[in-house]
């Protein structure tokens, strides 16, 4: 009888009790026990577990969020939190832990298996869509679909009133659901930090389908944009809050209010903006997404089963697969020029 643990990282999406579903599911099946370490890393550094059994897991496929709770916590920034990882793993009686997570969720499983050989195994989890070595995480067609919904729902309004629409989305590095949603809604401008056209640009997009008499816009924009200008300034917006967590991120948020307004100043034009924010966390998981997840809870218990470490499951065309957790986070998966093009044929 294997021991595993299950934990789950970053920013909580839609998918997640499936992926801890389906762990437990092949787990339990096999005769092992299954425990869920709550709020991520801060769990093993904490030592607080709980088990999950036949009746914890039962109703979790529809799911939103995470029943185990999660926080980007980060062992490595905590004094002695790596020893005490170490030690409430083995206090635990764990033989395999499960993280559920984005990039640093995972980077810290990669770390903990190469510097102390834990036998872990991760399962890619990010709205953003931003891990490398796979082709898609689950919660993101999710934030796609919700995002795709606002687009819709606001061109009624922006052609009602003659307006321009502002809709900020999250990407804090890459702009994957500016762009998926942006060219399911038809958006007419998409900013995001890969592929940073100018506020100046933006604005003559506008204005170019003002003369052919389109008398409204939909602007979409990634919350990691930076404000971008001919003369080269580039600024990032950020909120205020703590400068950064334990990853060393700042609080993004508000590029599209500072956009509007530059906008509306240079056009003329009535503006006005929507920021989803965590909206596009919430819910129910897509179709799409509930497979996704239990497919890659399947391969990460299978992959504890063979005694597989330091790997985490992946999609390779319509494959799962697994990949190395040092492969997986060794950089972004960033949108490529090519991908812009295809939104940027419908610009202006």
């Amino acid at each position: 009888m294997v021991r595993v643990g299950v934990l789950t990282g970053g920013g909580d999406c839609p998918g997640l009790n499936a992926v801890i579903r389906a762990v437990a599911r092949r787990s339990l099946d096999r005769g092992d026990e299954v425990v869920g370490v709550r709020s991520g890393w801060r769990g093993l550094v904490d030592g607080r577990f709980e088990p999950l059994g036949p009746r914890e897991i039962s109703g979790l496929l529809p799911r939103g969020g995470t029943i185990l709770g999660t926080s980007r916590s980060n062992p490595y920034k905590v004094e002695g939190g790596v020893d005490r990882v170490l030690s409430n793993f083995e206090s635990e009686k764990l033989d395999a832990l499960v993280a559920i997570g984005g990039e640093d969720t995972l980077g810290v499983a990669a770390r903990l298996y190469e510097e102390h050989e834990l036998p872990v195994v991760g399962v890619p989890k990010t709205i953003d869509n931003d891990l490398s070595a796979t082709d898609y995480t689950f919660g993101f067609d999710t934030a796609v679909a919700i995002c795709t919904e606002a687009i819709d729902r606001l061109h009624t309004t922006a052609e009602s009133h003659n307006r321009v629409m502002v809709l900020e989305v999250m990407g804090r590095h890459t702009g994957w659901i500016a762009v998926m949603s942006g060219i399911a809604g038809g958006a007419d401008v998409i900013l995001i930090p890969e592929q940073p056209i100018t506020v100046e640009a933006a604005c003559a997009g506008i204005q170019h389908r003002h003369e052919r008499g389109k008398d409204f816009s939909i602007v979409v924009v990634s919350e990691g944009y930076e404000l971008t200008y001919e003369t080269g300034e580039r600024r990032q917006v950020a909120q205020d809050a703590p400068a950064t967590d334990q990853f060393g991120h700042v609080r993004l948020g508000g590029v599209g209010h500072e956009l509007g307004a530059e906008i509306e100043e240079r056009t003329g034009y009535e503006t006005r903006v929507t920021v989803l924010g965590h909206v596009q966390r919430g819910g129910s998981p897509t179709p799409r997404d509930r497979v996704l997840a239990t497919r890659y809870g399947l391969k990460a218990a299978d992959l504890i089963g063979e005694g597989n470490f330091g790997r985490m499951a992946a999609l390779h065309g319509d494959d799962i697969v697994d990949v190395t957790l040092a492969e997986a986070t060794a950089e972004l998966k960033t949108v490529p020029e090519d991908w812009y093009a295809v939104a940027k044929a419908f610009f202006g």
